[in-house]
């Protein structure tokens, strides 16, 4: 039976996702360092060797590969050739033609296992964008066409729950290094004209999104107030780097530790689910950004559900309630009479592996393999 393969490059860090043709899971990798620094080859180089180690564990080569996606982030074109893209900051990067790359390197290395016959040349590599994927990920789950072992879900806080036949859309935001969005209609991944749909994290903020002027001061790709700028990790360093300079927090724990702005803005949510007040700032600032995206979003979409993804999951129970609710104020406090009745905002059942799981369905269903969406 065949290999299908989904892989998530984040600006951080990467993940590959292995399955057979009747849409079960076999293995999500551990998250690997992405080297984005070091430009394309050195990830490339990474992720065929952690496809070959992955397959290896579970007694297959490349040779019993049918498809592989890879996610990235954007923007691209629908053939994978990346264009200028905020969080891929080496500048190799720009005009990377990330699929055919991968596809060459996965070739090479298989014409160098003596059991692989010439026909490894017909592996394909396809590309999505990283929002994409991680909605049709969130969507396969959510509707259950997707089986996943116990010992994986529970290994990745993934939560499978009743499935959801009628589902039909969503719209799903990843809160990451920087911000991915990515709708499914009709059960299809939403890719747009030239591949490039879903930008959530480009859209624009109205000034009362930003607590202070310098907020609205971080450009992310060629604008300022995005949502991008003030829901992602990087909207959390520049946002943190100017509350520590603030006499009220002179003398926050923070000042303390060694590191960048980043290392620090990292610390946050475990400061947050101690209390710490800086850091639920911070965090409410963020969730009150992101509501008024999503009732921006669900103007133009009306959704069956809009979904947050990305690291955001991983917070304690007390704290996603928090965020939620504060996602669900925003949203409501400001939304015409005919949204708000709209109470579908969730967290992803997937978390951090919606994108990689997504890689894999979107390899298996182009194929034709399965019952996948």
């Amino acid at each position: 039976m065949g290999i299908f393969i989904g892989v998530d490059v984040g600006g951080t860090t990467s993940t590959v996702c292995l399955g057979d043709a009747k849409g079960r899971l076999l293995e999500i990798t551990p998250q690997f360092a992405t080297r984005s620094d070091e430009g394309p080859a050195a990830t490339i180089a990474d992720i065929a060797a952690e496809i070959v180690r992955a397959l290896g564990a579970h007694g297959r080569q490349l040779q019993d590969v049918k498809m592989v996606t890879i996610a990235t982030p954007g923007p691209a074109t629908s053939e994978g050739v990346l264009l200028s893209t905020p969080n891929l900051k080496h500048a190799d990067w720009n005009n990377c033609p990330v699929r055919e790359l991968l596809e060459t390197k996965l070739r090479a290395e298989a014409r160098q296992d003596p059991r692989v016959d010439a026909t490894i040349d017909e592996l394909a590599v396809r590309y999505l964008g990283d929002g994409q994927a991680a909605a049709l990920g969130e969507f396969a789950v959510r509707r259950g066409d997707i089986q996943i072992r116990p010992e994986l879900a529970s290994k990745y806080n993934i939560q499978i729950q009743s499935p959801e036949p009628e589902l039909n859309s969503l719209f799903m935001v990843a809160v990451g290094t920087g911000l991915g969005g990515g709708e499914v209609r009709n059960r299809e991944a939403v890719r747009g004209s030239e591949g490039r749909a879903g930008h959530a994290g480009h859209l624009m903020l109205p000034a009362d999104a930003f607590r202070y002027p310098h907020d609205q001061e971080l450009q992310v790709g060629n604008a300022f107030c995005t949502v991008e700028s003030a829901v992602s990790l990087t909207a959390l360093t520049h946002q943190l780097g100017y509350r520590l300079q603030l006499e009220q927090w002179k003398d926050h724990a923070l000042h303390q530790v060694a590191g960048t702005s980043k290392d620090r803005a990292k610390k946050l949510r475990e400061l947050a689910a101690a209390g710490d007040e800086l850091a639920l700032e911070l965090f409410d600032d963020q969730a009150t950004a992101l509501g008024i995206a999503l009732l921006m979003i669900q103007y133009i979409g009306d959704y069956d559900e809009l979904v947050i993804g990305g690291g955001v999951c991983d917070m304690t129970p007390k704290m996603r309630d928090r965020y939620l609710a504060t996602v669900k104020a925003a949203f409501f406090q400001r939304a015409l009479n005919g949204f708000r009745s709209f109470d579908s905002i969730t967290f992803s059942h997937c978390g951090d592996q919606a994108s990689v799981i997504g890689a894999y369905v979107d390899a298996l269903v182009q194929t034709g393999a399965g019952s996948c969406v």
